[in-house]
Order: structure tokens, then C-alpha cells, then sequence
């Protein structure tokens, strides 16, 4: 018998009362394929990818797959080789990219899986062309240019030698990566559009792809023939500072397993950081940062923290967060949304995931990758 992953097993419970939860993620796919479906239509005539790298930003690689396969995503990115087999599994017809390239000694599972490497120097450049040359035809690959990330890529000046001696593989793309694409006056934008055509030009007929997420907003429509969202896919914000274009995909839901009341001056957690101002209701959830709640938005003086919806008041942390559990001050909730065995929702609609991330001092990307395995999920839409 298989064993099924995470990321493919339904919750057992399928309504959010049942009381085996303490922690549900509910992850909508109907709007991650919409979120899809409104990058590609702003791409124009360029084909619009999906990076599901980090098991789909921490959603579930298999039905997030699923779902955009479905809606009609063909090419995939994905970060190294054990997420390329399982994506090549997943959408047998797919084109998949590795962004780790060619790590040493992988390029034969590369190869069986059909996978296309993201090559960014010239010792990978002749790994991949030695595995061709062992199976008898050259192998598909995407060309990766550093245009200013100074983390992987050939220099863009060396990109006629890479043309030279990239006639042992089958260029299928060549790609680079902005810096800062998230600010569209940032000047670097320009340059590296400018660095990506030169580079591209010893390439002709290769299709070129450097748009990430916010690049598909950027005012240049620098899409060339394939765009390659990823974050803005599941929710994330591809424009901070305006209002967020996209659907929520994710919600988390933690219940109240404990309820009490203090008196003003009691101290709630480890390290007594936090002493009530008044007389205080606290209900204590189960999630902590064994789930994937980052301990940076530990309640303490001077700083924001963070916060969770309880009958529609918004409730703020107290306290340290520790591995298993959140205190949370219901004092001005609805008593009886701030019960034992009720809901308090730490990630939706009204605290998007900018928001979740921000009280924490991280991004939004963070905040969603590290959701934890302990959550019952729900797939819906």
C-alpha cells in the first residue's frame, strides 16, 4: 500500500465543528485557479506558468497541481529534483522546470523524468550535455541569466560563449529573475529588462521568461513568451502598497480550547512578558509555532502583534506564542464566540496573509510556506 502524502489526504472531518480539529486550513482551489486565470489574461499573448515550488507555497503541491492543470496551466517551476518528480507524476504532460538546475550527480533522474533544469553555469552546462550524449539526444534545458540577483545565473556578458557552447543541449528558454519587481519605479527594473533582450539576442527563436509575480504588473509588460507567477497565485498581494488584486486562497482557523478570566496585572505566558492592563478574558487556541505561527508576533511592549478574528472583534495575542498553543484577549469579543471549542480565525478575508505576516515582522511569503503539517486541511471549490 502507498503511502499518501499530506498534501493529498482530505480531513477526515468534513465540517469545521467536528471536534477532532483544533486547527483547520481551508484552502480554496476555485480562486487559485481564478488567481491563474487573471495573471494569464493579463499576460497577454505570453503563456502563463506556475511556480509550486516549497509544496505549493506551503498549500499542498498535488492539488494545487491538480487545480491548475485543470484550469488549463501547462508549465510548471518547481525548486529541485525530488518536487520535479513528484510534479512529473502529477501532470505526466506537463513542462516542468527545476530551478536548482543541474546539482551534481542528478542530471540521469533529471533526464527519466523528463524534467527541464534552470542551467545557470557552464559545469552544468556540460553535465546536462554529457547526459544527452550518454542517451543519444540532446536534452532540453531552460538558460538561466543573473541580471542582478547575484545567486544564480550565467553573467549576461558570457552569453554569446554560453551560445556556443550550449550546442550540446536543447535550449528550450532562457530566463533570469528581477530584483525588486514588487516596486515599479525601482530603476533596476529597466536595466534588467535591458540586460535580459541583450542576452536573449544570441538565443533567436528560444522563448524568453523573466516575469515573477509582480512582474506581471510591472507598466514595461516585460511577459516576452512566458510569465512565471507564484505567489500572487495563492493570494499573495503581486502589488504591495495597493490593494490587493487577487483572491484569497487560504484560511486558518484555530479553536479555543481554554477560556479564563484574570485580574488586572496578572502576566500571561512564559516569561510573564505580557501583564493584563484590566480585568481580562483569555482564551488560549491550539496553534503555535509548531504550526507554522511565527514567535516574532509574541505579544510584548512596543511592538505589534498579532491578532485573531473572534465573533467578528478582532482579538490580539498576549503573551509569548509558543510551540502548541496562542493566548488571545477576547475581553471584547462575544462571550459566546470566545467559548471552549469555538473558532478563532487567524487567516482569512479580514487578515489576509500581507496582514498575518506584517504583525510578525516577515512576508507574506514566510507566513505561508511554514503552515504546518498538524492543521486537518480542507479543499473546497
Amino acid at each position: 500500500m502507498g503511502i499518501i502524502s499530506p498534501a493529498e489526504r482530505l480531513p477526515a472531518a468534513a465540517d469545521a465543528s467536528e471536534p477532532v480539529e483544533s486547527g483547520l486550513l481551508t484552502i480554496d482551489l476555485s480562486a487559485l485557479a481564478a488567481n491563474w486565470r487573471k495573471l494569464a489574461g493579463l499576460a497577454g499573448a505570453a503563456e502563463c506558468g506556475a511556480v509550486v515550488k516549497a509544496d505549493g507555497y506551503g498549500l499542498g503541491q498535488a492539488p494545487v497541481m491538480r487545480a491548475l492543470a485543470a484550469g488549463g496551466c501547462k508549465t510548471f517551476f518547481v525548486a529541485n529534483l525530488l518536487e520535479g518528480e513528484t510534479a512529473r507524476a502529477l501532470a505526466p504532460g506537463a513542462t516542468i522546470y527545476v530551478l536548482d538546475g543541474v546539482v551534481p550527480g542528478c542530471a540521469p533522474r533529471l533526464a527519466m523524468a523528463g524534467l527541464r533544469p534552470c542551467i545557470g553555469s557552464f559545469a552544468e552546462l556540460e553535465e546536462w550535455a554529457a547526459a544527452g550524449a550518454t542517451l543519444g539526444r540532446k536534452l532540453d534545458a531552460a538558460l538561466h541569466f543573473d541580471t542582478g540577483m547575484n545567486r544564480l545565473g550565467f553573467a549576461p556578458r558570457d552569453a554569446a560563449d554560453v551560445a556556443a557552447r550550449a550546442r550540446g543541449i536543447a535550449p528550450a528558454l532562457v530566463m533570469s529573475h528581477f530584483v525588486s519587481s514588487q516596486l515599479p519605479e525601482d530603476p533596476v527594473n529597466d536595466r534588467q529588462i535591458a540586460d535580459f533582450r541583450a542576452a536573449r539576442a544570441h538565443f533567436p527563436g528560444v522563448p524568453g521568461s523573466l516575469a515573477n509575480s509582480s512582474g506581471v504588473f510591472l507598466p514595461q509588460r516585460p511577459h516576452f513568451d512566458l510569465v512565471r507567477p507564484g505567489y500572487a497565485l495563492y493570494g499573495g498581494n503581486p502589488t504591495p502598497g495597493a490593494a490587493n488584486p487577487m483572491r484569497a486562497v487560504a484560511r486558518l482557523a484555530a479553536r479555543i480550547v481554554s477560556v479564563r478570566d484574570i485580574a488586572a496585572g496578572e502576566t500571561v505566558g512564559y516569561d510573564g512578558i505580557w501583564k493584563a492592563p484590566r480585568p481580562s478574558r483569555i482564551a488560549t487556541i491550539g496553534a503555535g509555532y509548531a504550526d507554522g505561527l511565527p514567535v516574532s508576533a509574541t505579544a510584548a511592549p512596543g511592538k505589534p502583534a498579532g491578532e485573531a478574528m473572534v465573533g467578528g472583534v478582532r482579538c490580539p495575542f498576549v503573551g509569548r506564542v509558543s510551540m502548541d498553543y496562542i493566548a488571545l484577549d477576547v475581553t471584547d469579543a462575544p462571550k459566546r464566540a470566545a467559548e471552549r471549542g469555538q473558532w478563532a480565525e487567524l487567516l482569512g478575508e479580514t487578515i489576509d496573509v500581507e496582514e498575518m505576516a506584517g504583525r510578525a515582522r516577515t512576508i507574506g511569503y514566510e507566513a505561508l510556506t511554514r503552515l504546518g503539517r498538524r492543521y486537518s486541511r480542507r479543499y473546497v471549490g
